[in-house]
């Protein structure tokens, strides 16, 4: 594969990603907004604070307090005191912020399955290999 290819098979990548997420997102309209689910997953991952979730997702600390605090007061993250330093803040998910994800992961996979539905065997196998290279792409 010649540089030129390389760099079309990149932008055609990066496109089609861009596209299946935010078709996935909006598609599938939940109770919280992009950004929360976004947020919400994270904290799902691990308990977090507030300043590296903000880090993470690439916003200011003020923007990530007000997301935390929206997803605090429908009972879906709940804040708790560091073992250690009082004076930090740690964040979890709750029981129904942790249904909430395995719902909308529920509607985004169906989403997808519905997509899928009408390719050929062999389609899904170039997909599932597919799907691993670039697992491993990103991983990097």
């Amino acid at each position: 594969m010649t540089p030129d290819e390389r760099r079309t098979l990149a932008a055609d990548l990066r496109a089609v990603c861009m596209r299946i997420s935010r078709r996935s997102r909006f598609d599938n309209a939940t109770e919280i907004a992009p950004h929360q689910f976004s947020v919400l997953a994270k904290i799902e991952d691990g308990v977090t604070t507030p300043g590296r979730l903000a880090q993470i997702e690439c916003v200011s600390a003020p923007s990530m307090t007000r997301t935390v605090g929206d997803l605090v007061e429908r009972g879906l993250v709940a804040r708790v005191a560091d073992t250690d330093d009082r004076r930090v803040v740690q964040l979890s998910t709750t029981p129904a912020g942790r249904s909430m994800l395995r719902k909308a992961r529920g509607q985004r996979d169906a989403w997808m399955l519905e997509r899928l539905k009408g390719l050929s065997e062999e389609e899904c196998a170039v997909l599932v290999e597919a799907s691993q290279i670039l697992g491993r792409v990103v991983a990097r």
